[in-house]
Parts: structure tokens; C-alpha cells; sequence
């Protein structure tokens, strides 16, 4: 999996800014965490942390489990959720976009290894 590439997709498509792509990958990818661990994790500040994390819920793309824990739903549904709210925020008609649809099936198989003790490799 390219790191940089899906994070540059999330940006392009999503729109999302680099710190958003990069707290969604995070907790995609490593399961639900406290804000603490997100900053910790990415070297950003625990305020930083949280504002995003709190955007992403707006965004679609995260549920908060407290004020301060945050997961990420299946990407399939997720990254396409995000699009289609960025569409309607950007006045954009909502279709099918490969790409997009693509980001939630390459990162599928790491969201369900860091959800469940069955898949590891």
C-alpha cells in the first residue's frame, strides 16, 4: 500500500486538508484511539488532535465513542461518505468516482486486521 499516494487521493478527491488525511489514516488503519494517541502518534499537538478528529466527524468519516475517542467506520463506506459530503458542500453533482471507491478497498484488509485477531497475517 502506497502511504502517500492514498493520503494524496484523500487531499485531491476528498479534499481533506494533509493533517485530516493523515489522522484518518491513522485511526483507519490502527483502529480507534484516544486523542492523546493520535497526537502522540503523529507528533502534532492534543489540541490539534481533537479539532481534527471533532472535523472529521463533521466530515463523515469518524464517530466519536467519547469526547476524547475517536474511530473510523469501514472505509468502503467512509471514504465514498466523505465524497459525497464534500460534493454537497462543494455544490458538485455526486457520481461514482473510481477513485474513491478505490481508497476503501485498498485499505479494507488493514481496517479489519487492526479490528480483529482473525485476519492477522
Amino acid at each position: 500500500m502506497d502511504h502517500e499516494k492514498i493520503k494524496n487521493d484523500l487531499v485531491s478527491e476528498i479534499r481533506l486538508t494533509t493533517n485530516q488525511a493523515d489522522v484518518f489514516l491513522l485511526v483507519t488503519l490502527k483502529g480507534k484511539m484516544e486523542v492523546d494517541q493520535i497526537a502522540k502518534s503523529l507528533d502534532i499537538s492534543t489540541d490539534d488532535a481533537l479539532e481534527t478528529s471533532q472535523k472529521l466527524v463533521e466530515l463523515g468519516g469518524f464517530i466519536d465513542m467519547s469526547e476524547t475517542e475517536f474511530e473510523a467506520m469501514h472505509p468502503r463506506f467512509t471514504t465514498v461518505n466523505m465524497y459525497r459530503k464534500m460534493c454537497e458542500r462543494e455544490n458538485i453533482d455526486f457520481k461514482k468516482n473510481t477513485i474513491v471507491d478505490n481508497l476503501g478497498v485498498v485499505l479494507e484488509e488493514q481496517y479489519d486486521d487492526a479490528r480483529t485477531k482473525y485476519n492477522k497475517k
